[in-house]
């Protein structure tokens, strides 16, 4: 196996912080394929220019998803690479892998593919980088018999993630990770066999903090939210300010609602304008926490800018309770794909429908009442519904 010089990519191997190139000379002391990867990286820095194809068909048998083709466009001066399919396993809830878990991926990855990992992609998924056509079948296989599946690819539902939830947060206001499993079990056909007309993301974040960052990523973010007031230690909050803290500047005057006030002797919140942003309780987590009735927030529609620009989601329910067997989200989500699925053009997210239908089409037919909270900004409401029997109805002296 020749060994590739690579000055360009040396480059990136310099200064503080670490660097993938060193990750991929450690595989390519024992792999072709990483060795070859090397090679045409260098090359394309050197000529500005990209040699991956992507798509294809390609995967195992019974599944259309989990396996995304790559090719290089130079298989003679890189034989290595001439497949470099990606393969994504679907990672356990919250990411929790023990040590032994860990070796027994990397050592079926070894023996079938590049070595390669990426922990994790941006959906959630363990990706192995790099494997050819021939060793998909047997690799599965092995995978499949210790009890690993693949993830979500392509037009279907992509593997739903979560954070840690109350595993490691006192803040989790209903279980994050049993959620993302029990629903990761019922949806096994729309995770690995697409029939959407684009991809379908859900991410559960036990708390406003979104640790997984659904708010700005998944087309369907389940965000933990409370309904009582906001507990306070008074001497806790005393003790954040001997700390350093200027409440007024860093709690005070970032609320987003100017629901708070402090005279710097009692901080006091007005309930009823909060809006469960979790600043507060994050910095000051001494003195401050939820309390009363647990659920979620589901909001729709986030992306990052492909065929529009980004979006951000829009709430559509602003409260669920979220306990098992989670009928209500599972019901609820079923209505919201069966909208999208009659309604979007290929490769339409649902938040770019809802941008060109409106909010209001999308309520009538997943059955939800329109209420303040789904108001984005300025002439989006969905409140006036306004139907043709509306105008044909009889006015009286007395009654409308």
């Amino acid at each position: 196996m020749k060994k590739h010089v690579t000055p360009l990519l040396d480059e990136l191997e310099k200064g503080p912080w670490p660097s993938f190139v060193t990750e991929i000379k450690k595989a390519a002391k024992t792999s072709e394929m990483a060795n070859d990867e090397l090679g045409q990286v260098e090359y394309s820095f050197k000529t500005k220019k990209g040699y991956w194809k992507h798509g294809g068909i390609v995967g195992v048998l019974g599944y259309g998803a989990g396996v995304i083709g790559r090719y290089s466009d130079l298989p003679d001066m890189f034989p290595g690479v001439t497949f470099f399919h990606t393969v994504r396993l679907n990672q356990p809830s919250g990411w929790y892998y023990t040590t032994k878990a860990l070796r027994e991926i990397m050592t079926i990855w070894d023996k079938y593919g590049s070595g390669l990992t990426n922990m994790h992609g941006s959906t959630g998924d363990l990706v192995l980088l790099g494997t050819n056509t021939e060793s998909l079948e047997p690799m599965f296989a092995e995978y499949s018999s210790r009890g690993w599946d693949l993830g979500g690819s392509g037009s279907a539902l992509r593997t739903p993630s979560c954070c840690l939830g109350p595993s490691r947060c006192e803040w989790s206001n209903y279980d994050t990770m049993e959620a993302c499993y029990n629903v990761t079990q019922e949806f096994q056909d729309e995770l690995h066999r697409p029939a959407f007309n684009y991809k379908f993301k859900i991410k559960f974040a036990g708390c406003a903090c979104d640790c997984v960052a659904a708010s700005a990523r998944a087309d369907c973010s389940v965000i933990g939210t409370w309904k009582g007031p906001i507990l306070i230690d008074q001497a806790a909050v005393k003790e954040h300010e001997k700390q350093g803290m200027n409440i007024t500047a860093e709690i005070i005057n970032m609320c987003p609602t100017q629901c708070m006030s402090y005279d710097g002797k009692e901080l006091k919140i007005d309930n009823a304008e909060c809006n469960r942003c979790m600043h507060c309780i994050a910095k000051m987590h001494k003195a401050l926490k939820p309390s009363g009735e647990r659920g979620a927030t589901i909001l729709l529609g986030s992306k990052a800018p492909i065929v529009v620009g980004s979006l951000l989601s829009w709430v559509v329910v602003p409260f669920i309770k979220m306990e098992a067997p989670f009928t209500e989200f599972k019901d609820l989500i079923r209505k919201i794909w069966e909208w999208w699925d009659e309604n979007s053009k290929p490769r339409e997210r649902i938040g770019e429908l809802i941008e060109v239908k409106g909010m209001r089409p999308l309520l009538e037919a997943i059955g939800q009442p329109p209420v303040p909270q789904q108001v984005k900004e300025p002439r989006k409401d969905p409140f006036f519904f306004f139907k043709p029997e509306d105008f044909e109805k009889v006015f009286t002296k007395d009654k409308y």
